[in-house]
Formats: C-alpha cells, structure tokens, sequence
C-alpha cells in the first residue's frame, strides 16, 4: 500500500550495495582471491549469495570506471625520470597475447595486445617520445627509432644468466667467469655508493672494475670468431651485444644514484599480473596504483 523511493542507483527488486561491490573488487584484484571462492567467502560472511557472474560484471564496470585514472596513472609514468618496462605471453580465450607493462616504484600501467611487438608498444603509448631512462631487457622492438629520445639501459640480470649459460657451454674457458665476478662487483660497488650518498662510484674503485668489465668480453670475442654468413652463434650474438651495448649495459655502474642493475621491478608486476589473470580467466584487466 505504501511504496519507498528506491536509493539511487538501485533499479531492480534486489540489488548489492556500493560495499558489497567494493568488497568483491578488494578481494579479487587485490587480495588475489579466485573469483568462485571470493563468491563463497562474501556468502559466507555476510549472508548475501551473489553470483560469479555478478562478481565479473562488478569488476568490468570498475574497470570501466577507472579510464580516466588509468589515464592519468599512464601519463605520471610518461613524466617519470626512470621507469621499467617489459611484455610476457598470456593465454587468452584459448589464443596467446601479451602483456605489455610500464612502472615505476608506485605506478604500474597494463596493456594487453595481440602483438609483442612496435605496434603494441606505439599503441600503450609510454615509450614514444619518453625522455627519461627506461629500463628493460635487450628486446628489438625497444630499439626502434620513435624511442630514442629515451636513454636506455639493460637488464643485467638476463644478462648475468646468459653469462651463467656462456660459462655451462664453455667450462674451460675463463671469460665468462671472469665478466660474471666484474659485473657483480660493480653492482656492489654501486650499492656502496648509494649507501655512503655519493652519486657516482670512485674512480679508484670503478676504473679497475670496468678495465676487468672490458679485457673479458674481448677475450670472449678474440676466443668466438665470426663465422662467414650473418648467422653466428649464441656465445658470439652474447659477446656481441655486450661489446656493442656497452653504455646500456654497464648504465647502472655509471648513474648508480638513478639506475638499478635489474628490471626485476618490472617482471614482479608481470607476475602479480599473471597471477591475477590465471585466477580470473575472465574481464578486463584493471590499472592500479601500487602502494
């Protein structure tokens, strides 16, 4: 006989809240909690039996919600002096894509895209006409010629492995030992010099570093001749690289203050990512700010 307003936003006979829906966003993006179990823990807590489905609606329209942050989180990146990018593979719907993501310490940005390639990379729209350092691994596509104007610097860590596999692939040969001890010497040269506030490490202390840096990797050259053709081996592609890329690779011996000697930053949000997308499987991936 007497019929209330319904509060707005409310246009069906029953209908979950602005707390529930926050509640299953938490639980799910960042707590990481499937959603099927997240459906289960909300019903059994607070009485209120929602659907799967519904779950995966909420977190599409939050999705949607956040274009304009997930706009201004990707622009603050492209203002950083320093940030971190990197792609790895994905399934989905049965297909492969990737996943392309920049970040910073507090700022991370996701894109996903059929390609691993420029036109993911022009389309995520972090790299093109970026001024700062960008750190990653020795990929082609960041080398292209729209991404100069940013100063680059290698992953050592992908690089450490690949001496680590050079030294398994040649254990009577000494180079690959040698440059492993010169590299992990200027990383804690580098911590060093952060850690006493300087913003470059002693010449007395680095000089000799980098001499050892410099006499393995021609050695490694003068013992992995090029072959005839354009084809050569992985050992001399390696050597290569390091002798060719110098600047990019020893970046973080030279601005220590600035650049770390990994792109482990990077990766962790990859697998934070991955995580989330193998537990889901579904929806649309959502920009965050780290804390």
């Amino acid at each position: 006989m007497t019929t209330a307003a319904a509060p707005a936003g409310v246009s069906a006979p029953v209908a979950y809240g602005p707390n529930l829906r926050a509640l299953a966003v938490y639980l799910v993006v960042f707590q990481h909690v499937p959603v099927e179990r997240a459906a289960r823990l909300i019903a059994d807590v607070t009485g209120a039996r929602c659907s799967t489905g519904w779950i995966s609606g909420v977190l599409a329209q939050t999705a949607e919600a956040l274009v304009d942050v997930e706009a201004l989180i990707k622009t603050l990146i492209t203002l950083e002096h320093l940030v971190h990018v990197d792609e790895t593979s994905l399934n989905v719907a049965g297909g492969k894509q990737w996943l392309h993501v920049a970040c910073t310490e507090k700022l991370t940005s996701y894109h996903l895209h059929a390609s691993r390639g420029r036109a993911a990379v022009d389309e995520f729209g972090v790299l093109p006409g970026f001024t700062g350092v960008v750190v990653h691994d020795a990929l082609s596509v960041y080398d292209g010629e729209d991404y100069r104007t940013a100063t680059h610097a290698l992953c050592c860590a992908h690089l450490a492995r690949e001496l680590i596999a050079a030294a398994e692939t040649h254990p009577d040969q000494a180079w690959p030992k040698a440059a492993l001890d010169a590299l992990f010497d200027l990383n804690d040269a580098a911590h060093a010099t952060r850690e006493r506030g300087l913003t470059l490490i002693p010449p007395e202390i680095g000089d000799p570093l980098l001499e050892r840096w410099r006499h393995a990797i021609l050695c490694g050259l003068a013992t992995h001749p090029r072959r005839d053709g354009r084809k050569q081996t992985k050992t001399r592609n390696l050597l290569e690289r390091l002798r060719d890329r110098h600047e990019q690779v020893l970046r973080f011996a030279r601005d220590p203050a600035v650049v770390p000697f990994t792109n482990n930053q990077a990766e962790v949000r990859h697998e934070v990512a991955r995580s989330e997308w193998t537990r889901r499987k579904e929806g649309r991936l959502m920009v965050w700010l780290a804390a």
